[in-house]
Order: structure tokens, then sequence, then C-alpha cells
């Protein structure tokens, strides 16, 4: 690490401390978090970040719940399922809970819930996570029915990530801009103060149900978006944050050497990885040119970036989708060594001696965008580099505008390959490929409810993304978290952080 970054976080510490900034402290039991993005709207089903999911889990509940631990599921919501047929899906449901505003969770709340998400013009962001769904259907009070549009092996999955369940009444008159300023859940916190982007208090919801997500022990939780890493660490020297999240690897290791502060490194289903304009959205790109793809996959040293920058439990990813997920098949990869004499061949026969100047985005990690760039540069690639907030990007990426980008997925923590290899090559707004054969092959990866015929088409679906190169991943993420000693918590390894089971030493 270098030791300007110390100096510097030092006579950050002096200047807070200057200021009369007061020291976080356990007394008044509320726990000071630090966020690096800006979250847009809370409202769980218009943002598509990290942050949303880490809230998403806190002031929401679904109708399932998985364990991060054994992956078993179990009723939260709900207190069972069956599937009728491979279309319907009935659920028996919780009876007296209550939302967060005093309404009575009912079969309405998710037959509203559902019919609203279900509809693509009403602009959920990530529509992988609801679109498989038709609709929903009251059968009694506490009993309904979830019909899909086609069979969705994965839903059971879904439901017990992504899709929240949310009060009928309220929703209805306040909308996702309502819900976002002021969100009411069932979920084990309530969220009392709201300042978009910026802050976020949340608090212990005493009446919560009995929920295998358990309730809260910490009853105030107040988030700030501080998107200035070295400012984030400076405030937890001063005392004025007491947990930090995605700390860059080289700071980590230096605030593990001191004896104040808890360090862990947890791995992810977050996945790095370039994507290229393959169908040339953004107009005449070089990236429609086959030989340029493999040639950028060529140029990048993957295991260099997971030793030098990543570290912790990262590892290299051959794969559009991260290898624990289901269907996510590592055989058919094709993998691209790291070679720049080849990529540099590769562009000359593909009319680039010289090289090319292109704009390349990213959102995040400028250290990572920056050391893939050295590599491009290497080979004769040159960029015009825009580092851009994520919401912006994402907005780029699905009106096309993008020729080449340094992105992450984490799939909302779902363990199927469907989460990502679907999220990204079914023609939807952010496939920069268009491949039919991809499309196919993943259509009926998607439905089949045998497992053997999903395997065999997301392998050929993986193989024929691979081989046409139209990503390069890169590598899996590893998160560190950084506490005061004074935090108990023991991270998971899909990057949410729970803060139920967050407890005071």
């Amino acid at each position: 690490m270098k030791q300007s970054w110390f100096k510097n976080t030092i006579a950050s510490v002096a200047l807070i401390a200057a200021s009369g900034a007061a020291w976080a402290e356990k007394a008044n039991d509320t726990l000071r978090v630090g966020f690096t993005k800006e979250l847009e709207n809370v409202d769980s089903y218009f943002n598509s970040s990290r942050e949303g999911v880490v809230l998403q889990r806190a002031i929401w509940d679904g109708l399932i719940y998985r364990d991060p631990i054994t992956n078993e599921y179990s009723g939260n919501l709900a207190t069972s399922w069956e599937w009728i047929d491979d279309l319907t899906l009935e659920f028996k449901l919780r009876e007296g809970v209550t939302f967060h505003n005093g309404e009575a969770f009912n079969a309405d709340d998710v037959v509203y819930t559902v019919n609203f998400v279900a509809k693509e013009e009403n602009g959920v962001k990530t529509q992988r996570n609801v679109n498989w769904m038709k609709s929903a259907e009251k059968i009694d009070d506490y009993t309904v029915r979830i019909h899909l549009k086609e069979a969705f092996p994965a839903a059971i999955e879904f439901l017990s990530g992504p899709v929240s369940m949310y009060p009928n009444e309220y929703y209805a008159e306040v909308g996702p801009s309502g819900m976002g300023l002021k969100p009411v859940g069932t979920g084990p916190y309530k969220a009392v103060s709201v300042v978009p982007g910026q802050h976020f208090v949340l608090q212990k919801n005493a009446d919560y149900h009995d929920s295998p997500k358990g309730k809260a022990s910490i009853t105030n939780v107040d988030i700030r978006t501080i998107p200035d890493v070295n400012t984030q660490m400076a405030e937890l020297f001063s005392g004025s944050l007491d947990l930090i999240w995605q700390v860059p690897a080289d700071q980590a290791e230096k605030l593990a050497q001191m004896d104040q502060f808890t360090v862990s490194n947890e791995s992810t289903m977050r996945v790095g990885y370039l994507s290229m304009d393959a169908a040339g959205r953004s107009g005449d790109t070089p990236f429609t040119d086959l030989r340029v793809r493999r040639a950028v996959n060529h140029a990048i040293n993957r295991e260099e970036l997971v030793a030098a920058l990543l570290k912790g439990k990262s590892k290299v990813v051959w794969t559009p989708c991260f290898p624990s997920q289901f269907g996510c098949v590592q055989d058919t990869a094709v993998q691209y060594e790291y070679d720049p004499e080849k990529a540099r061949a590769l562009l000359a026969e593909a009319g680039y001696p010289d090289g090319f100047t292109t704009e390349f985005y990213a959102y995040r990690d400028r250290e990572y965008a920056e050391a893939i760039l050295s590599y491009l540069n290497a080979v004769g690639i040159k960029a015009d580099f825009k580092f851009l907030q994520y919401s912006a990007l994402r907005e780029l990426n699905m009106t096309g505008d993008v020729p080449l980008a340094f992105l992450t997925w984490g799939s909302f923590s779902i363990n199927d390959a469907s989460a990502m290899v679907s999220q990204f090559f079914k023609h939807g707004s952010l496939d920069d490929a268009r491949d039919d054969q991809v499309l196919a092959d993943l259509t009926i990866a998607d439905s089949a409810t045998d497992d053997a015929t999903r395997i065999e088409h997301y392998g050929k679906a993986i193989a024929r993304i691979t081989d046409q190169a139209y990503w390069a991943p890169m590598f899996s993420y590893n998160t560190n978290y950084v506490s005061t000693n004074e935090v108990n918590y023991t991270p998971t390894a899909d990057e949410v952080l729970r803060f139920t089971t967050m407890t005071w030493n």
C-alpha cells in the first residue's frame, strides 16, 4: 500500500477530530455503516446495486428464505408451497404478519406485488428477476398461486432472493417513487429516514414475525454514502463509523495489522468482466470483429490481476457466470491465455496493425480499470476513459451506447446461471451480442425441468459466448469487511450485509 494513502488518512483523522466529530459508541445502540455507491431509489425493484440488495433484505421479506450457509430453503412470508403443475406454484401464507405501517399482510399483497412487477411496462430495472412470472391469483386470504409464463425451475431461488412482497394499499397509493422515499415492508428493520443517495436510517422492527432471518439485536443502523474509501477509513479511525466494506485489498491488509480493527475477507458471487459491443449497437466499432474481441481476451493477464490487486478469495473466471451457479458449466468455456503477441497479431489481421482508440467505461474500482487499460494499451488499444456513476453507466448500457466497459455483476446472490448469463444474452436491453444461437440455448435451459437438459444447453450457450469472445470474463470478487472491535459479525459468501446477524461485543 502506498505510504501517501496512510499519511492522508491520518491527516484526515486529525481534521475530523478537530471539527469535533463524535466517536462512535455502542452506548446508544446505533451501528454506523459506510456505503460507497449512491443508491438512487431504495425501492428494491427500481435499483440494481448491491447496496439496494442489502437494504432489500433488511426492510422487506420474500415468500421463501434461503439459508446462506446451508443453501436450504424454508418458509418466510409463506409457510409452505407446492407445485400444482409446471406453471403454477401455490403458497400458504403466514398469518399475523403486519407491515411497518400497520397494514396486515395477506394474499392481496402478494397478488398486487406480483401482478405489478411482472408487467414489463411498469419498468422494473432488472427484468430477469421478475419476467418469468405471468400473474398471481388469490385463492383465499392466506392462499395464493403464482402463474409462470413458462416452466422456470429456478423460480424458488428467485423467490428466496430479489422478489419481495409489498403492501398493496400503500404501494398503489405512492408507487415506486414514494416507496423509495418512505419504504414500507415486513422486514426485521424499518426505514425511519431516507435521504436518496446519501443517508439511510433503520430501526429494529420490534414486532418482527417468526422469520428464519431472525430478529435484530442492534436497535439502530445509520448508513451514510461516502464515495471515497479513504474518507471512509478516516472516519473509521476517528470513531464516526463502526463498519465499512468493499475495502481495497492493500488497505485492508494494513488495517488488519492494527489492534483496534477486525478485518474479514469473504468470497462473493460477483464477476468482473469486459463487455464488448459485438452487435454494433454503439455505431461503427472495432468490436464487431471477432478477431478484435479475441485480441482483447488475450491481452488481459487475469492471474496477475487476481494476485496483485484483488487478492483474498478471488479467483480467475472464464465464464459469463459465477462457477458455483447451477448451470455455469466450466468445461465448455474457451480460455484465452495471456499472450500480448497473439493479441497484436489478431489486431493486425483485423486491419489494426497500429491499434485503435475507443471509449472505455467503468463505474467502480478505478485501480482495476486502470490496470486493465494498461494491458490494452500494451497491445495498441488506447482508450478515452470515462468513469461514471453506476446508474448513469447502466442507462448508457441499456441504450446500447457503450463500445467497451469494465463491469461487474453479483446476480442478486442468486445461485443459478440464469441470473447472470440469461440476464445479458437473451436479446434484452443489456445484450451487446444479439446471438440467436445463444438465445435459443438459453431459452431451453431456462425453462427445462430436467437438470441434465438445463446443464446441456447452458453449456452450449457458454461455449458459444466464450468462443465468440462476446465478453472477457476476468475474475471473481472478494469483499473485505472492516469494523471496530466492538462489532461482532461473520460475513457470508453472498455479499449481503445482514444487520440481523450483527451484535455488539
